[in-house]
């Protein structure tokens, strides 16, 4: 079920702290502080669709504050993604300073500090998206933190668009639709930002980048593949193996790394998805696994839970509740 909060259904004293309880509920915890000494007013609604959510933020001038003491009992990271439909915002963290104005959109990550604020009254689209979910489609995603994207044509048009049209259509949907379109929307995400240079560039030079971005998508497009190697991205790419170790190396990850984390991100992908019926082990072993205890062991340290209590969960009865 869709949640709605309307501080108009409230006193005017328990408005502010009712907003700050909602936005907590439907985010994470945040601090906020009121512009101005005005009634305030805002009204906030969420859907979810399948692992990721999408609300509707619109109220008068405001600032959110994420703080390290925040961040203490945070375990799963979150990246949301704010469209402006009315006024500009600005989005500072990690030492950088953005400003968005409708027309864009821009990504903030729920595991650094941070403070997001709009002077005038606004209305804001948000995606919000689990880490997990988000690496199964673009590596290292946290490159694309406090970065601004253009929502006015392309990839990055769609992706708005049909944000927009699944919200308005969302209760002709069954529950394994809702899946399908979350997944969905995440993919035309992937394809409004990769493209980016700014993302493209990372901290490698253009050569290089070149050949790490060929490599994630060999990577990829192979994870079920048992014999996918270093050795066999390294020929696929025409490089020789230690050129490539070099290239991960200087974003902190090794190739057999990579791949590893790549396969348990699909891995927790199908687990989690409805439409997927297959053995935990049948998944395990198309995404690449051909030990299933080795499996296991990987999958828990990585997401903190067995494969199937991950699969149990998100088999639960539909609540209408969105998880934090």
């Amino acid at each position: 079920m869709p949640l709605r909060f309307s501080t108009r259904d409230l006193p005017p004293p328990q408005r502010r702290l009712g907003w700050q309880k909602a936005v907590s509920d439907i985010y994470f915890p945040l601090d906020l502080a009121f512009a101005g000494s005005r009634l305030f007013d805002g009204t906030l609604e969420a859907w979810s669709l399948g692992a990721v959510s999408i609300s509707r933020n619109c109220s008068n001038g405001m600032l959110y504050r994420r703080h390290q003491h925040h961040l203490v009992e945070e375990r799963d990271e979150s990246y949301l993604i704010t469209i402006p439909e009315l006024a500009e915002v600005r989005f500072v963290q990690d030492g950088q300073d953005v400003s968005c104005a409708p027309g864009g959109f821009l990504i903030e990550r729920s595991h650094l500090p941070y403070e997001f604020s709009h002077a005038d009254p606004a209305s804001l689209w948000v995606l919000k998206v689990p880490r997990r979910v988000l690496e199964a489609r673009i590596s290292r995603p946290e490159r694309l933190a406090t970065l601004r994207f253009d929502a006015r044509s392309g990839a990055g048009a769609l992706f708005v668009d049909m944000l927009r049209i699944a919200v308005a259509r969302i209760a002709e949907f069954t529950e394994a639709s809702r899946h399908l379109i979350g997944g969905q929307l995440v993919e035309l995400l992937a394809a409004a930002v990769t493209q980016d240079s700014r993302v493209l560039s990372g901290s490698s030079t253009s050569v290089r980048n070149a050949h790490l971005c060929r490599a994630e998508e060999i990577i990829r497009s192979r994870l079920g593949d048992p014999n996918l190697t270093p050795q066999t991205v390294a020929d696929a790419c025409g490089i020789s193996l230690r050129y490539l170790q070099q290239i991960f190396e200087a974003e902190n990850i090794t190739v057999g790394g990579h791949i590893r984390s790549q396969r348990l991100a699909l891995c927790d992908q199908r687990l989690r998805d409805p439409r997927f019926r297959g053995s935990i082990s049948e998944i395990a072993y198309e995404c690449g696994f051909g030990d299933q205890a080795q499996f296991s062991r990987s999958y828990r340290a990585r997401f903190g839970c067995t494969p199937s209590e991950a699969r149990a969960t998100a088999r639960d009865p539909v609540t209408g509740n969105l998880s934090r």
